[in-house]
């Protein structure tokens, strides 16, 4: 879920419309980059201008009108749920209601032969009618190829297309903090409106939990139309696609975030290709390493990655041979930093494809390959959740005990609902074998090796799996 303060780009009042921009204030080197001379003064001096770029750019970038009908679901009167009220009133049956409503938001055309324009999903959410128009003004009938809600990501189709202009899509891979941005959009149904900044941030994550985001955050004017436009660099390229900003208001603050054009460009393929995204899985449950985790693993505290807490049996990750404790920090040799930069990895992969994971196991350089599968076609597995819990009362309201049975351990035999021990992560039934790499067989070496612990991490068996729960 969305967090209030976050909101997405539309002309409905509750929600502020989303929008990037970015542009240079001083650009003297950009005049090759433009391939076009600057404008010159009375005097003949070059001025400082992006308008050579924005006149080849801005024809690609249109205005995206929609009518369509949602369902209301309000409350009604108790009385009106009573079947023997409304048959004694006369009273007929009333279903949820129905409200026509209008809206705007931006587009972007990536392929002027096939008519295909890139928009956001909740711009289109709900359409059953939808106008493009251009920059000269002309209106064009379309329709939804494809949409992808956790993305933001929709294409929309013009039938028989007429001379439209397509924008070139750059790598956002190389979008560095800093570089300057310009954002193209409608806000207000102020058509063609540009606004500009820099890139204020990089790989901007956890603003929807059910979502897959990477976004380019931008101090760019941002406003209610400019959902679904375009957040291009000094070339002219398309870098991001313009979603969503973060406001207490729903006005602009001054930080706005722009889905990524690999990332975009990874969607639409798979939604022109199939009329949606049909995401993969590895079969591992992961957390971001923390230093402190780190240290506790005997890998340097400045490691970045994901940390495998478990491994779904019968999963592609079982299968190439993964297995909880390990740190995954590459994906295709692209470095990965976070659990969110890895669930967003694979999520853009498709079914079937191969992927190139770097590990880390005890300390070592590993690498692995597997195949991502569909997720329905995983097998079913628990996901840990390792929230954090006070150092020195991390395992309070776990009822421990020596495990019996040939390899020990300490056995989880009962646990307090919300205690510390189960925000840690364990399970009744878990049976505890190490701490920090440190086995153990019972409970007396389970106290002794958590003794002046702060942080740590435990290795856990649960039913056939084998996981790590880091404890902080």
């Amino acid at each position: 879920m969305i967090s209030p303060s976050l909101r997405r780009a539309r002309t409905l009042p509750a929600l502020a419309a989303v929008a990037c921009a970015s542009l240079v204030a001083v650009v003297p080197a950009t005049a090759s980059a433009q391939s076009r001379p600057l404008p010159a003064d009375e005097r003949g001096t070059p001025v400082p201008s992006l308008a050579p770029m924005l006149k080849r750019v801005s024809p690609a970038i249109v205005n995206i009108s929609i009518r369509g009908t949602i369902t209301e679901r309000g409350q009604r009167n108790p009385l009106l749920e009573d079947p023997f009220f409304r048959r004694f009133f006369d009273i007929p049956e009333q279903g949820p209601r129905q409200r026509q409503f209008q809206s705007a938001g931006s587009g972007v055309v990536i392929n002027a032969r096939e008519g295909l324009i890139v928009t956001n999903a909740h711009v289109v959410e709900n359409a059953s009618e939808i106008t493009v128009t251009t920059l000269d003004g002309r209106d064009l009938k379309a329709e939804v190829v494809g949409s992808d809600p956790p993305s933001d990501v929709a294409v929309l189709r013009v039938k028989n297309p007429p001379r439209l202009t397509e924008i070139a899509i750059g790598d956002s891979s190389r979008a560095e903090v800093g570089d300057y941005v310009v954002a193209i959009g409608n806000p207000f149904g102020l058509q063609h409106t540009v606004t500009y900044g820099i890139i204020s941030g990089l790989g901007r994550s956890g603003l929807n939990p059910e979502g897959y985001e990477d976004f380019i955050q931008t101090d760019a004017s941002i406003n209610p139309g400019n959902s679904g436009g375009a957040l291009v660099n000094l070339r002219g390229e398309l870098i991001g696609v313009n979603s969503a900003i973060l406001s207490r208001t729903g006005g602009n603050i001054g930080i706005g975030f722009a889905i990524p054009s690999n990332m975009v460009k990874s969607v639409t393929d798979q939604l022109v290709k199939n009329g949606e995204v049909r995401r993969g899985v590895l079969g591992v449950n992961i957390s971001t390493l923390t230093p402190e985790t780190a240290e506790n693993l005997g890998v340097k505290e400045d490691t970045r990655g994901a940390l495998v807490i478990q491994v779904v049996e019968g999963s592609p990750a079982a299968r190439a041979g993964v297995k909880a404790g390990d740190v995954i920090t590459a994906v295709n040799g692209q470095p990965v930093r976070t659990q969110g930069e890895l669930r967003n990895r694979i999520g853009m992969l498709t079914i079937g494809e191969s992927v190139r994971l770097g590990l880390l196991r005890d300390g070592k350089p590993l690498q692995i390959t597997a195949q991502v599968q569909a997720r329905d076609a995983a097998p079913p597995g628990e996901t840990p959740d390792p929230v954090s819990a006070s150092p020195h009362r991390a395992l309070e309201g776990a009822d421990l005990t020596d495990a019996p049975g040939p390899g020990g351990g300490v056995l989880v035999r009962d646990l307090v609902p919300g205690s510390p021990a189960q925000q840690s992560g364990l399970r009744e039934g878990d049976v505890i074998t190490g701490v920090n790499r440190r086995p153990v067989a019972n409970e007396r070496e389970l106290r002794a090796a958590l003794k002046d612990q702060a942080s740590f991490v435990l290795a856990v068996r649960r039913g056939n799996a084998l996981l790590v729960l880091p404890v902080r």
